[in-house]
């Protein structure tokens, strides 16, 4: 496992920012100052377009529900006009109380994706925690879904393959993934066109009330630590939960019935690849819910970076952004 020492200048330096900017966007009360936030949030505008790798990727925000901030920013590469092209809908990271599709790290994201799968990319703006908790963002996220199976090519280029979609979503994104693709394969009847064939869940923010042995081995890494991670699940969970509840732990919360882990065994499920850090906190829930997922029969393959720090897709010039597009692309063209 790499030592902070071994990161490049630029990135030391963005997470020296990153550091210093949630001490003054965060309350002590644990709640966001949302102008402050806004003055730090870098954006890319959209509509717009931008090349990649000689691949033109244009930029589009669609709205779905202006009273609730609801819309997702649409990612068409182009020169494939007569190939179809695998759908993501992706859920962005943030421990469901910051940042947006808008934010220039998921834009940039987003286009490497979409340019070099390639594919076409739906990435979804749900509202955000504390001011909204527990189950907005997963409501928010499966209307979105609902809403591009609903309006299909009225809202999406003529050649994107709906039989072929994918949901991602990396951090928290990746634990509203998991969910949401719960509650559409229970729900089945809800959508005439898409077709979900696979998750893509970058290091999902999942916990609990045990101490692991990562979180207490890393608690110094960069991005998140134990006491971050328990005030970004004390904003988001219902009053009166704690991190047992079925959101978090997924697997061997004290809320988990046998009824719903029967259900889940019995459930269809597509095929999930799950992205690790060595240098993450979080791993060892995110390998529970890897075995969790295998327990109840499902295809799962897990990749460790084991350099890589939690949120590290942020940072492009490291090389686990491009191993990161790499497996990607290997796991949807499988």
């Amino acid at each position: 496992m790499a030592s902070n020492s071994d990161l490049p200048l630029i990135t030391k330096f963005k997470l020296h920012v990153l550091r210093l900017s949630r001490c003054v966007y965060t309350r002590s009360d644990g709640t966001i100052n949302r102008r402050l936030f806004s003055l730090i949030d870098i954006k890319a505008s959209a509509p717009a377009t931008k090349l990649i790798d000689k691949t033109a990727i244009s930029t589009t925000d669609i709205p779905i529900d202006p009273s609730r901030n609801l819309w997702f920013r649409l990612f068409t590469p182009s020169g494939h006009s007569d190939k179809p092209l695998p759908l993501i809908v992706y859920y962005h990271g943030g421990g469901f109380s910051t940042y947006g599709p808008d934010t220039k790290s998921f834009d940039d994201l987003c286009s490497h994706l979409a340019a070099k799968v390639p594919a076409v990319i739906a990435s979804v703006n749900y509202r955000l925690t504390p001011e909204h908790k527990y189950p907005t963002q997963y409501d928010d996220s499966f209307d979105a879904l609902k809403f591009i199976d609903a309006q299909n090519y009225a809202v999406l280029p003529a050649n994107t393959d709906l039989s072929r979609c994918f949901i991602g979503g990396d951090s928290a994104g990746g634990n509203i993934a998991h969910h949401v693709t719960i509650r559409a394969f229970q729900k089945t009847n809800h959508f005439e066109k898409i077709k979900i064939i696979g998750i893509l869940s970058v290091q999902p923010f999942f916990g609990g009330e045990e101490r692991t042995e990562s979180e207490v081995r890393l608690a110094s890494a960069p991005v998140i630590d134990v006491k971050r991670a328990d005030l970004l699940w004390r904003n988001f969970l219902p009053e009166g939960s704690d991190r047992n509840h079925p959101a978090a732990n997924v697997f061997g919360g004290t809320e988990l019935s046998p009824e719903d882990a029967a259900a889940l065994e019995n459930l269809e499920f597509p095929n999930v690849l799950v992205i690790v850090g060595g240098n993450d906190p979080l791993q060892d829930w995110q390998r529970r819910y890897v075995n969790g997922l295998k327990n109840c029969g499902k295809q799962v393959e897990l990749i460790e970076y084991s350099n890589a720090f939690h949120g590290f897709y942020s940072f492009q010039e490291l090389p686990e952004f491009a191993l990161l597009i790499e497996d990607v692309i290997n796991f949807i063209t499988f």
